[in-house]
């Protein structure tokens, strides 16, 4: 078994890792798994935002490949549809056209999602066969793949929260969704610019620490972000700076136990995630001068410093704008994305100064 083999087998140099052109190869086929699961998130958040998430109320994750052909399947599929409490609470007037305008944002997130995983595993497979990873890295690129089937598990686990008696899924379901996604995406992404940058970076930054734990922070706000998506708070509160004339609007505490704000009030989960970002801005620009300022940073994190200043003020205007718009699909949407470049830019610094 030569597969079996290349996998058990220790590298020829321990140190070394797979050949640079191994290398090059690998990342780019991670880069574009990374570029697949944006894409992901961005269909993700107009499939939350058209309200079409709840469409298809059953996970089959191979027959569910082939959608609907002919009207008598398109009515089999409306009829499920039709039993499900948001057909009859928000949708009954909703006709066999209408149902395919939302069935096919979700059919189109979940045929991605499955497109994914062949795109990670089937490439995998091939490089592990070849014996072009070493079994650290095999080892990691498995444990990638694992947290992918989770992700599609815990997808089904957010969806049926909205099949029973409330046609809304879970927001901590939606939030664990959104935030496998991301960490799916930063682990790719960290190995790949690991593999990339192996040979530029020699020395180790006295800024790597900060640089990942901003990273971490980063992933922190954009948790918050689905928080707000979950209970849809951006709809309310939509004035900028201050929370309909308040810097702290007094109903942040109404909610008993007090705790419980920070999941279900709109007000104090809004709050936070302004907060947040507010603080997320100001840190990005903090690392990226004390980057820049450092004559022994690398090209490549020096690069990276600049790009996060960059994308994270863009972020926080995009983020103003759509609150101020009231959560217009394409803004809204944009916005999802600008989270995962935001934490893209943050993971390539991280990375760098290693």
């Amino acid at each position: 078994m030569a597969s079996v083999n290349a996998f058990a087998s220790p590298p020829p140099a321990a140190d070394a890792g797979p050949a640079p052109g191994s290398r090059r190869a690998v990342a780019a086929w991670l880069l574009a798994c990374c570029a697949l699961v944006f894409a992901m998130v961005v269909v993700g958040g107009v499939t939350r935002l058209t309200h079409s998430g709840l469409s298809i109320v059953e996970w089959q994750p191979f027959i569910g490949t082939i959608p609907p052909l002919t009207d008598a399947d398109w009515a089999a599929q409306f009829e499920k549809y039709q039993l499900t409490p948001e057909f009859k609470q928000r949708n009954h007037d909703m006709t066999v056209d209408g149902f395919k305008g939302i069935f096919w944002w979700e059919y189109f997130h979940r045929l991605l999602g499955r497109f994914i995983g062949i795109a990670f595993l089937a490439p995998f497979l091939y490089f592990w066969a070849r014996g072009r990873l070493d079994r650290p890295l095999a080892l990691r690129l498995a444990g990638i793949f694992v947290l992918g089937g989770l992700q599609g598990a815990m997808g089904w686990y957010m969806v049926k929260s909205g099949l029973v008696d409330d046609p809304r899924v879970s927001q901590f379901r939606l939030t664990a969704h959104l935030g496998l996604a991301l960490l799916i995406h930063a682990a790719m992404l960290w190995v790949a610019t690991g593999l990339l940058l192996r040979d530029r970076a020699p020395a180790r930054s006295r800024l790597a620490g900060v640089a990942l734990a901003f990273a971490a922070l980063v992933f922190a706000m954009a948790l918050t972000g689905g928080l707000v998506a979950g209970i849809r708070a951006g709809f309310a509160y939509n004035t900028w700076p201050l929370m309909n004339g308040h810097l702290v609007p007094p109903e942040v505490w109404m909610i008993e136990p007090w705790w419980r704000n920070f999941g279900w009030n709109m007000a104090m989960v809004q709050f936070v995630h302004r907060t947040l970002a507010l603080v997320v801005l100001a840190g990005a620009w903090i690392v990226a001068w004390g980057v820049l300022r450092d004559v022994a940073a690398t090209r490549p994190a020096r690069l990276a410093a600049g790009t996060l200043a960059v994308v994270t003020f863009a972020q926080v205007v995009l983020g103003i704008a759509t609150l101020l718009a009231v959560v217009p699909v394409p803004l809204g949407a944009a916005h999802q994305g600008g989270a995962v470049v935001v934490l893209s830019a943050a993971v390539w610094l991280a990375r760098a100064l290693r």
